[in-house]
């Protein structure tokens, strides 16, 4: 495997190209990677450098280290170095590079990062085949360090420092087995209650006793560093995927100090966010929420996020992105109103919880919402119940960062509308005002404990009490006040100014700005208490009878207001009063109108206008009126803006020769640092080979030196800096040769006089229009070209200097003002020779007289260059000789012709042939024979038509010719038959040329179809009147009463149990007829498959049982009649044996042989016995009684001095049981015993040790191919066998099928690869010795 070298931290703007490279650059698929191509075509297998991950932009505190990663890929292994726009990287102790083998990354370290490192750094990657190019900012903040205004030159300077501390995060402790995730308590803490269960689960915690009581106290030691940054913390919502593929958490804060930083870290990482959507992570700050948000997610993103302001941490929230995916997704669900929906997928993996949408809006458990999970938390369930047509819409689950969406369509039901009457309304509106009432009265109930719970407590209460606002009392607004005037509608945020009555009545003025400054007024409580230090007892009542005057208020605020330096700035309130004044201050200063302030009074609304804003404009502005006051922050920008002059002159067009250089300069203005960044083609250009950029504060310039036209297209400019960003564009364009003109070349005409040709102009004309084309000509043969010269500048070109029948090539060149482009070459183009035109179509005959016979004709196909005019033959029937119509001098010049020079009565036909320049071409074909007469009458109608035969497709039909009448209806030649279906308006015509015979069959008709069928006579005057039948048709057979026709039908039928059975009856009827089949005159059962075709019936059985015996009737009717069949069936089995066998002498010489009954005796009628003997003498059994139907049977002739022996069988239609053997009867005489004595045998020993008989071949597989060996070994005992490959034994290896099946010894390679070269041995044993065979395999390609 090669090594990875680590990356070198060098400066690689001098890298130039490789000798005879070329410079192919593309885009990568990461965005803002470029690379640039050495080759045309990288070998495969190979491949050019590329980021897989690119360096994101840092941004840190000052004096940390800043760190960059990067995963690359490439083949060979690309060399990485790495740089910065502004300086070196070479100092080993600022700078430092590593590749960690473990994760696959580059990283890149900048120690102790300080304002000076503030810089574009550029990474390179390198190989043979080219280099890929990106860059990363590194930004460094001063975190703590806060802008103070300049102090007073006697103030002590040491008053004015504050000590700062940095925020770090502690590293992560390695987790020991069996240890809890210390993150988990950074997630609980900002986690709500219902998802304390889901955290632990995630995390693997059980014991939740220990985790609540050690959760609360961390809970109040978090709320004590809490509380010296912010005033309040609240709506904390953890990290959610939205549809959009977005995840975002929020917090609601309010900082005690706006000028806090508020830090973003990913597992204790600091995490660089913008706050205009342009980066991966976002701020969204609206008032006192921040949402966070994280685009474009992977599986990288995965970690715990915390929100901190300074050093205090706010929200945690934990983000997993599980490996999941959809094995069952949603499907699309349709519904009426108040039904329910459903909808469920099934995970690969198990995921606690997953998110749920509606179109955009979360879905939770609710009363007409039903989340479900399983126990194995794969399967996923959402019931939306009563559904409303509102609630149609896009339903996406969301698992881990991965969506399925399925849609919901909801009808609407007019019964369930037309149930909601007026009364229903008058119902829904009850509804809603109980609710009102229902919700008034829980409020008056929370006011009420609350007034009586600040009864109790405030017993004194300080000069400054004002209440606060836990009685709503106190402006509330949080920023300006205008939301309260101290007429108790405050929200309940505790942000009154203390300065109240001090009656502890709550009647505090409410003037306060809400930061909490002025007066505490945060106690959820209410009691508001100010800074007042003495206190007294309450001598009235909690709450006044009367109603105090509130005063001048605050209709509207101040709000905080952002302006760009040199434009105009106007800060408006409005206050209840229009007759009271009230004064400007800024940053405690008070203001009045001056050069650039304008103090602004109109009515009950006050204005500060600044005409043109400065940086010295910034600050807190404030307005007091009446002891009341609003205050806001007046931010002062300077975004970049471009001089009027310079952006003029910099968007004219640049215009340059190839290989000249050309240069862009634009100057600027803007609060410094601003970055600038110049396009091209929408491609960032970086300073390399033939680029070089230059900026200062002021301006910036871009040079190209060797401009190519590819160069060609928009040069664009970014400026950016904290405040803003502004752009501009110009165009370049490189003038050049055109390149070639563009094949194919059109031949328009080959003929013998001239060669016209066109061509397609040049993809590119270099800039300028083209003026001329070069052309030369090349005869076939020759090797000389000569010039034609320069046409104008319109790609096609006639040539008619040419020699018939001689091929040319041509050579085109384009040409503008820069010069002329290389040349484009033709294929061969052959002028024109001798060719004759083609046969035309043979002649048509529009119409025939008498005296006169009108022809027609087509032009042939192939014209062989354009056609001049046509000669017309005649000749008479029966008649060789042609004879040409027109004078021979005199073609034809239309495609029509009217022959006059014909004999009345005469029989003719035509033939036309085509001229062209070349001369006469092949004559036509002879048209049809026409008569030289006049026109004859249309036929009359057709007499006697009838019907004929009729079959399910087709019907017979013959009729008789009409008469012929002079002058009124002349003889038929042919006829025509049409037929309709009765359902259709529409005839059809049955023969698509005129049958002579007076008769025809139509066929395809469909079966017991009923049409309308008529006949057409007709001759060559035309076709005459239709004659049909008065009724319509059926399309079947003439009736016919159904009849059997298999003679040999069998009546009965013997099954076994288990086969199938299969009855086909054959008939023959028509029109066809209704087929029923019965089971002793009951339907057949549902099992039981019947086939009906026009010609016969099957009953079919797949699988017969007992219960299936019956007698089966088919019924076949027509209208005609009908006839039935009968045919028994049997279903039985082989029968069971008859039971014990009793033996009695009731007659000597007789054995009378009783037995019990067969079992299957009651079930079979056809049910009989069999018995059997055997003596002592013969030895052999025989048939003694059969088709016996009692269970008695007596056997005569019994000898004495024999042993008899007896079974007895049961058989039926299918077969015979089991015998049952009876005791042995009678007695046999005993004989006495013969000795016989043999020699004594000695014992053979076969033992032997193994020996191959037949040893292992070599052998030579094709690679991919099956190889199998064998041999044959002999031993006794028999041998034990092993497979050896390179001395490796292969029994028990799965990959090779081996056996010994009698000696013989064999194995099978299914697929011969190279792994399976070398020797192969077998080795045979047994404990009498030990034998070995060899072979080799090979393996060819």
């Amino acid at each position: 495997m090669p090594k990875h070298s680590d990356p070198t931290p060098a400066a690689p703007d001098e890298e130039t190209l490789p000798p005879g490279s070329v410079e192919i650059k593309r885009r990568s698929r990461v965005p803002g990677v470029m690379i640039t191509q050495y080759v045309e075509l990288v070998p495969r297998g190979c491949s050019t450098p590329d980021f897989i991950r690119k360096p994101f932009s840092v941004t840190i505190p000052g004096g940390k280290t800043a760190i960059f990663r990067a995963i690359i890929s490439g083949d060979p292994i690309p060399t990485v170095t790495w740089g910065r726009t502004k300086g070196d990287t070479v100092d080993p102790e600022k700078y430092r590079a590593r590749y960690d083998e473990r994760n696959r990354e580059y990283i890149f370290e900048v120690v102790a990062a300080g304002a000076d490192h503030i810089d574009t750094y550029k990474f390179f990657a390198t190989n043979v085949y080219g280099k890929a190019v990106c860059t990363s900012n590194l930004n460094v903040t001063e975190v703590g360090i806060k802008k103070q205004q300049a102090a007073p030159p006697n103030e002590d300077f040491r008053k004015m420092l504050k000590k700062t501390t940095m925020p770090k995060k502690k590293p992560k402790k390695v987790q020991k087995e069996g240890e809890i995730d210390p993150a988990i308590w950074d997630v609980l803490l900002s986690a709500q209650k219902k998802d304390y269960e889901r955290i632990c689960f995630e995390f693997g915690v059980t014991d939740f006793r220990f985790i609540l009581k050690k959760l609360n106290l961390m809970k109040k030691e978090r709320e004590k560093e809490q509380a010296k940054v912010v005033e309040k913390v609240s709506d904390l919502k953890q990290i959610e995927v939205r549809r959009d593929g977005r995840a975002e958490f929020e917090v609601d804060m309010q900082l005690k100090d706006p000028n806090s930083q508020v830090l973003l870290y990913k597992d204790g990482v600091m995490l660089d966010y913008s706050t205009n959507g342009d980066n991966k992570y976002n701020l969204d700050q609206r008032g006192t929420k921040y949402c966070f948000s994280i685009k474009d997610l992977g599986a990288g993103d995965a970690g715990l996020y915390q929100v901190d302001v300074d050093e205090a941490n706010i929200l945690s929230t934990n983000f997993q992105v599980p490996d999941v995916e959809f094995d069952t997704t949603l499907k699309d669900c349709k519904a009426k109103e108040g039904e329910d929906a459903t909808f469920e997928c099934v995970l690969s993996v198990p995921v606690g919880k997953i998110m749920w949408y509606k179109d955009d809006v979360v879905l939770e458990e609710g009363e007409r919402c039903e989340i479900v999970v399983s126990e194995d938390k794969k399967s996923h369930k959402l019931v939306m119940k009563d559904l409303d047509v509102a609630d149609q819409g896009t339903i996406t689950a969301i698992a881990g960062i991965v969506p399925c969406k399925a849609s919901l369509e909801v009808a609407e039901d007019p019964n369930r509308r037309k149930g909601k009457g007026s009364g229903d309304d008058d119902d829904e509106a009850a509804r809603l005002a109980a609710e009102k009432a229902r919700r008034q009265k829980e409020k008056d109930d929370l006011e009420a404990k609350r007034r009586a719970q600040a009864e109790r407590d405030a017993t004194e209460v300080g000069d400054g009490s004002g209440l606060g606002d836990g009685s709503g009392l106190g402006d509330g607004s949080g920023g300006d006040g205008s939301g309260g005037d101290g007429s108790g509608l405050g929200d309940g945020s505790g942000l009154g100014d203390g300065s109240g009555l001090g009656d502890g009545s709550g009647l505090g003025d409410g003037s306060g700005d809400g930061s909490g400054k002025d007066g505490d007024g945060s106690g959820g409580d209410g009691d508001g208490s100010g800074d007042g230090k003495k206190k007294r007892s309450r001598t009235g009542p909690l709450v006044p009878e009367s109603v105090i005057d509130p005063g001048v208020h605050f209709a509207s605020g101040l709000l905080d207001t952002t302006a760009n330096k040199g434009d105009s700035a106007e800060l408006c309130c409005v206050l209840s009063s229009e007759s009271c004044e009230g004064a400007w201050y800024k940053d405690g200063k008070k203001l009045k109108s001056t050069d650039g302030i304008t103090i602004v009074k109109d009515g009950a609304t006050h204005k500060l206008i600044i005409d043109s804003c400065s940086e010295d404009d910034s600050g807190r502005y404030r307005f007091e009126a009446d002891g009341r006051k609003s205050e806001a922050m007046l931010t002062i920008q300077d975004p970049p803006k471009i001089d009027a002059d310079s952006l003029k002159n910099f968007r004219e067009p640049v215009i340059v020769r190839a290989g000249e250089n050309a240069s862009f300069k634009l100057e600027f203005k803007g609060k410094e640092p601003m970055k600038v960044q110049w396009f091209k083609q929408d491609e960032e250009v970086l300073p390399g080979h033939h680029v070089r950029t230059d900026s200062s504060d002021s301006h910036s310039s871009l040079l190209l030196s060797k401009c190519q036209r590819r160069d060609t297209g928009e040069i664009k400019i970014k400026i950016k800096n904290e405040h803003g960003t502004i752009e501009a564009d110009t165009k370049l364009i490189v003038l050049d040769k055109p390149t070639p003109p563009q094949p194919p070349v059109e031949v328009v005409e080959s003929s013998l006089n001239a060669i016209e040709m066109k061509w397609r102009p040049p993809k590119d004309d270099g800039g300028c229009p083209i003026t001329n084309y070069i052309m030369e000509r090349q005869q076939l043969g020759r090797n000389t070209w000569v010039k034609i010269g320069e046409i104008p500048g319109q790609p096609s070109y006639r040539d008619t200097d040419i020699d018939r029948g001689r091929k040319y090539t041509y050579r085109i060149r384009a040409k503008n003002a820069e010069g002329i482009s290389d040349m484009m070459v033709t294929d061969d183009i052959a002028a024109g020779s001798l060719c004759f035109p083609g046969a035309p179509a043979p002649p048509k005959v529009a119409s025939a007289f008498k005296d006169c016979i009108n022809l027609t004709w087509v032009a042939p196909a192939n014209t062989g260059g354009g056609i001049l005019g046509y000669n017309l033959e005649k000749r008479k029937r029966g008649s060789n000789l042609w004879t040409l119509v027109n004078p021979a001098d005199e073609p034809i010049k239309e495609k029509k012709y009217a022959v006059k020079d014909v004999i009345e009565g005469a029989e003719y036909e035509f033939r036309v042939t085509a001229i062209n320049v070349s001369g006469l071409g092949e004559p036509s074909a002879p048209s049809e024979l026409v008569f030289a007469r006049d026109p004859k009458k249309r036929p009359g109608k057709v007499t006697d038509l009838k019907l004929t035969g009729s079959s399910y497709n087709s019907l017979s039909l013959s009729w008789a010719k009409p008469k012929a009448v002079d002058g009124v209806e002349d003889e038929a030649k042919g006829y025509y038959v049409e037929i309709r279906p009765i359902d259709c308006m529409d005839w059809s015509r049955c023969n698509s040329t005129a049958a002579i015979q007076t008769s025809y069959t139509a066929v395809g008709l469909k079966s017991m179809a009923m049409y309308w069928v008529r006949v057409i006579a007709t001759n060559d005057g035309g076709e005459g009147e239709p004659q049909g039948f008065d009724n319509y048709i059926i399309a079947m057979p003439p009736p016919v009463k159904p009849r059997f026709t298999d003679r040999n039908m069998k009546t009965f039928l013997v099954v076994r149990s288990g086969n199938t059975v299969r009855v086909h009856i054959n008939f023959e009827a028509s029109p066809m007829p209704d087929i029923t089949w019965l089971k002793d005159n009951m339907a057949v059962a549902h099992r039981v498959t019947i086939t009906n075709t026009h010609k016969g019936s099957q009953l079919l059985i797949p699988t017969a049982e007992r219960k299936d015996t019956g007698i089966y009737t088919i019924i076949v009717k027509n209208m005609v009649g009908q006839e039935t069949f009968n045919v028994e069936i049997r279903v039985t089995d082989d029968p069971k044996p008859p039971g014990p066998i009793e033996l009695d002498e009731n007659v000597k010489g007789t054995v009378t042989l009783s037995w019990l009954p067969s079992p299957d005796e009651k079930r079979d009628d056809r049910l009989h016995y069999m018995v059997m003997k055997r003596d002592s003498v013969k030895r052999t059994w025989r048939i003694v009684g059969d088709r016996l139907f009692n269970n008695k049977f007596t056997v005569a002739n019994i000898m004495p001095g024999r042993e008899y022996n007896f079974r007895v069988f049961s058989k039926n239609d299918v077969g015979m049981s089991q015998p049952v053997l009876a005791p042995t009867w009678g007695t046999i005489s005993k004989r006495e015993k013969s000795t016989l004595n043999f020699p004594e045998s000695k014992p053979l020993d076969l033992e032997c040790a193994p020996k191959f008989l037949l040893p292992l071949k070599f052998h030579s597989a094709p690679q991919g191919y099956e190889c199998y060996m064998s041999c044959a070994v002999k031993g006794n005992p028999r041998p034990h066998v092993t497979w050896y490959h390179n001395n490796v034994s292969l029994n028990t290896d799965t990959n090779y099928f081996i056996s010994n099946t009698c000696g013989v010894c064999s194995m099978l390679i299914l697929r011969v690869g190279p792994k399976n070269i070398g020797e192969y041995k077998v080795v045979a044993d047994n404990p009498l010795g030990v034998a070995e065979c060899a072979t080799q395999l090979t393996v060819r390609e």
